[in-house]
This record gives structure tokens, sequence and C-alpha cells, in this order.
């Protein structure tokens, strides 16, 4: 079996070849802030992304005021994504619509000849009624077959890996916009070769405007579904001073650390700020189902966001309005497939937050069955990314209802 060549980062190491590095928890105090900054973890860019493309969907109220459309649409990063050696078919924006979404995360001080492997990967899709849409995420670490692309600097010989390499191998040799762009369409060569997939439009987001626009809204109101305990923000239990709850070794795993009290979000409705909820999103360690519990819970808080996007005092409030999508718009970099945004827009305009189902793979339980601690897909799931590919996915949760994420 040939595997990928070594310019893919280890995959025993975090997505920038680094081992994690752990930063402080914010102060006690209710400022609102995180103390010293850490790079925003992989949820942040499921949000932009999602929050965005999906915020694209709410004409009720943006197709009724153009200024504010025209400013959307001006902010928003535009170029070539999309696999130019796909099909070429007559463009339109009718039928079923399959967005390929991909969340990045660039070190502010990264060497530009790193490698980046993709830290989120996400599908969209939307049915030819145009009135729900699924999203569902592909594991990051599910093992692949990554094929043989040359992207004009170097030539990858093809081979196997996690599938989040394939993000890196295309853009290998490149720097900026043009090695996210490579890394992109091999990234959704790959999708395509293990499971036929089309894609209609595509975005690659980083962090840069994430923390901007939970700020605009001033946190999220969500329902918790689990205690929570935090593995990076807690307090001297006889000092009350801020305090890391754990230790990592060098695989990343956690350990409680005695006497230190974590941050605890208890199970309920509430309000977090955004640091809470910055916080909150990206824990895995402490809960019973580890990566799969932080996926549901990034599902919940999407979704949380999306509704205060939609909100009456967000959608009736032109400044604000005109904020949320002007930090959304400067955080993407978006492939609208030929088709104009007006259009998009228009043809999304029903579906609403509560119409947005979030669907589980592997049942949400990790499949640890690849060589290297990669993950495999089972066999209903790989059902799910066909009925994704024939839009029957109605007809796969007759069968499958466990499979929606409580969101």
């Amino acid at each position: 079996m040939q595997y990928a060549s070594s310019a893919v980062i280890d995959p025993t190491r975090d997505d920038d070849g680094r081992r994690a590095r752990r930063s402080a928890p914010p102060r006690r105090a209710n400022t609102g802030r995180t103390g010293r900054k850490r790079k925003d973890p992989l949820w942040a860019k499921l949000l932009v992304i999602f929050g965005a493309v999906l915020m694209l969907a709410s004409g009720t109220v943006i197709i009724g005021q153009r200024l504010i459309f025209a400013a959307a649409t001006s902010n928003f990063n535009q170029t070539d994504l999309l696999d130019p050696a796909a099909p070429q078919t007559h463009v339109s924006i009718d039928g079923a619509k399959n967005l390929l979404l991909v969340g990045i995360d660039p070190r502010p001080n990264q060497n530009p000849n790193d490698l980046m492997r993709a830290d989120s990967i996400l599908i969209l899709h939307v049915p030819a009624t145009h009135d729900r849409a699924y999203l569902m995420s592909i594991p990051r670490d599910l093992y692949a077959e990554i094929p043989p692309f040359n992207n004009g600097k170097k030539t990858y010989a093809g081979g196997h890996d996690k599938i989040n390499g394939a993000f890196a191998a295309g853009g290998d040799g490149l720097t900026g916009l043009e090695a996210r762009k490579k890394g992109f369409v091999l990234l959704q060569q790959t999708i395509k070769k293990a499971y036929n997939i089309d894609f209609q439009a595509g975005a690659i987001v980083d962090f840069q405007g994430f923390q901007q626009v939970v700020n605009v809204l001033g946190g999220v109101d969500m329902y918790v579904d689990e205690v929570t305990e935090s593995a990076h923000i807690g307090y001297d239990a006889k000092t009350g001073k801020q305090k890391p709850p754990a230790k990592f070794d060098s695989n990343g795993r956690a350990t409680k650390i005695y006497g230190v009290t974590p941050k605890t979000y208890p199970k309920g409705y509430q309000h977090l700020a955004p640091w809470e909820a910055l916080d909150f999103v990206r824990q895995r360690e402490f809960l019973p189902d580890g990566d799969y519990g932080r996926q549901r819970h990034q599902q919940q808080f999407i979704k949380a966001v999306f509704k205060g996007i939609l909100s009456r005092n967000v959608l009736t409030n032109k400044d604000k309005l005109s904020q949320v999508l002007k930090v959304v718009g400067q955080a993407m970099t978006i492939d609208n497939g030929r088709i104009p945004l007006e259009d998009w827009i228009f043809a999304m305009r029903n579906i609403s937050a509560s119409a947005v189902m979030t669907l589980k793979t592997n049942g949400g339980q990790f499949n640890p069955e690849g060589p290297g601690g990669a993950e495999l897909l089972d066999e209903t799931s790989v059902q799910l990314l066909n009925a994704i590919r024939t839009d029957t996915v109605d007809n796969f949760l007759l069968n499958h209802t466990d499979w929606v994420s409580q969101s």
C-alpha cells in the first residue's frame, strides 16, 4: 500500500506540525477577555463558514435592503476554489446543491512555506426543494486515498493519509492564497474519488474574524446538553487565582490537576459570553465521547449563533447587521460556482435555523479501524454520503432518525 509522502504533516502532531501548546486561562473577573492569546479552535472556523453561508439564506430582510446586500457581498473574498477539471455543466441555481466548507488555522507567525492541514471539513447539502439544509462533518482523521496532483510547483504522487492531509499536499510548495486554492482542489478531488460527490460552491475560512463575530453578537444563548468541565480554564481552590485545571502529555492527553477547580458549564439553557463560548465548544478532554461530543457541541453552537444572527434585534438593526456581515465576509474566501450571490440568497431565502439539520457520522462514535490511528467510516455513514450525492437524505433519515444530532 502506498502512503503519502513525508511532505504531509506528521498526524501525531497538531495540524501545524507542533505539539499542542496550552495558554493561560482568562482572569476570573467578568471582563470577557481571555488573557494571553491562543489560536482559535476548530469550531471557530466552522462557525464563521456555516454562519456566513446560512446567513446568505436569510433573505427575509437582506433582499429588501439592497444597500445592505451590496455592502455584504462586497466584503466577501471571491476566487476560484472548485476543481477546474470537474465536468462543466450548465450553471443554474435550480436543483440540489452541495457546498464544501473548509476551515483552516494558520499561526500569526507561521512560516509561509509550512504545510497546512484542513482543520475542519464539512458538507452542506441543500435539497432541490431549497427549504432546508443538512450539515455533516467529514472526520479530519478519516483514512483516505489521495489522488496524484500537480499544483504547478510540485507533483504529489498520490497515496493514503488522513483526509485533512489532502489540503496540505495540494498546497505543497506554494504560499498564501495559491496554496489554499490548490489544497482545496485536491481535497475536493479526494472526496470525489471516494464518494463521487460533486460540489457547486465552496468556501475557505480562517480564524481571523471569528472573535469579532461573537463580540458583535454579544455572545450566544444556547442549551448545554451535559455538564462540561473545561480543561483550559480553572482557578486555584485556595487562592481563587487563575490556573490551568489540567496538564497535557506529549500526545495531548489531559490529566486533572489536584486543587484546581475547572470552569464548569452546567446543563441547561444559558447565555455564554464570547470568552465562555470559545472555551465551551473546544472542550473534548473530559467528555465521555471525546471529539464526537465536541462535534455535537459545535453543531449546537453554530445553530445558536445562526439564530442570533437572524434574531430581530440584529436583522432590524441596519448598523448591527452591517457589522455582522462585514466581519463574516472578511473572514471568508468563497467560490460561488459561477452562480451570482444574489441568486444564492434568493434561492435559499426559506431556510431558517430550525430547518437546518446537523448529521452524525459513525453514529457519533470514533471508529479507529484505520492504520496509524486514522478513522474509517462505517457502512451507514457511507450510505449517508451516497444519500447526499443522490439527494435522498430525507429517505435515509426515515430509517436513521438517531443520526440527527440534537442541536
